[in-house]
């Protein structure tokens, strides 16, 4: 059997920067309350008016990540897209991908796993590399939250945490089974899928009965009930990551970098604390771009190979947690 190595890394944000005091100007808010609860300084949303959307996003980050790998979009053998804001309903946007980057007629799939959904992507992406399947394959997060935000006071406690981004791994075969993905565990608790939800629109619940509700339907809003994502994602960031170390007979001290989804940052302060890590052995950017939810890891895996935080022979970890409730944890010797 194969191992799976990641070869290239990349990512894309939009150019406009939003900071917490230009939220402050068109909602009940503060620089001191965001940071406080979230950790938050800036993030990026896309302009009004502009051309960019999910998959054009992916598509950049795409390329700077085949490129990272040495590669060419020919060698590309499978894409897997990571998203809860895809540019259509259907289809998804794995075949938007293969088409803006001219690619061979070669499978797309997308995952909609929300914040865990680059977590379940490298997981999926792995087993078909190590069975011999698929030799290259690209694995993109890419989210465009700030079009469907309720950017009202009303909306400030979902509206203030997310930005928009892409970011993309490319996962390649590899005959050395001491370097690479070593393990992927996965998690979900669908008990609790109406805890972070956008509920409409749905089959259920159309276009039509929305508009015909008036603004007294804001299901089309995205919902957090913030207590109990903290309450549980704490905990199962921590299973998450322990279950990694013990299937490879490892512990917290042999981690040289702990990448988590972007969340929070005082989910992430929690976790960090938990372990016994220091700062040098966790990396954050979420104070830049906020939640990217489905790109975050992706976003700060690149982020941290253009600082060299990622040498040869180090121990990644990388763990997500969120709507579903789905989670997971991956364990990489880079």
């Amino acid at each position: 059997m194969y191992s799976t190595k990641i070869k290239g890394v990349g990512h894309f944000v939009p150019d406009n920067v939003v900071t917490n005091d230009d939220l402050s100007k068109i909602m009940d808010t503060s620089d001191e309350w965001i940071q406080e609860r979230t950790g938050i300084q800036e993030r990026r949303w896309i302009e009004d008016g502009s051309d960019e959307n999910t998959a054009s996003m992916g598509a950049k980050a795409a390329r700077k990540a085949i490129e990272n790998a040495g590669l060419t979009k020919d060698d590309i053998d499978f894409i897997i897209f990571a998203t809860l804001s895809p540019d259509y309903f259907f289809p998804g946007s794995g075949v938007l991908i293969q088409d803006m980057l001219d690619m061979p007629t070669i499978g797309a799939v997308d995952i909609r796993n929300q914040c865990s959904g680059l977590v379940y992507s490298i997981s999926i992406a792995d087993q078909f590399i190590k069975t011999g399947m698929y030799k290259n394959i690209l694995v993109i997060g890419s989210e465009y939250h700030s079009g469907a935000l309720d950017k009202t006071t009303r909306g400030r406690g979902l509206a203030v945490l997310f930005g928009d981004g892409a970011g993309a791994l490319v996962l390649s075969r590899s005959e050395d089974p001491s370097k690479g993905i070593l393990s992927t565990h996965l998690h979900s608790q669908g008990e609790h899928a109406e805890v972070l939800t956008v509920k409409t629109p749905s089959i259920r619940h159309w276009v039509p009965a929305i508009i015909a509700a008036g603004e007294e339907d804001t299901s089309y809003h995205p919902f957090m009930d913030g207590q109990k994502v903290f309450k549980h994602a704490i905990v199962r960031f921590s299973e998450a990551i322990d279950e990694g170390l013990e299937a490879n007979k490892l512990t917290a001290e042999d981690i040289d970098l702990f990448i988590p989804h972007q969340a929070n940052l005082r989910i992430t302060q929690f976790v960090q604390r938990r372990f016994k890590l220091s700062d040098d052995q966790v990396f954050s950017n979420i104070q830049k771009y906020g939640n990217t939810t489905a790109a975050s890891i992706a976003i700060a895996m690149s982020e941290a190979n253009e600082q060299g935080k990622m040498k040869d022979g180090d121990l990644v970890v990388l763990a997500a947690f969120g709507s579903g409730f789905t989670w997971g944890s991956v364990v990489i010797r880079w």
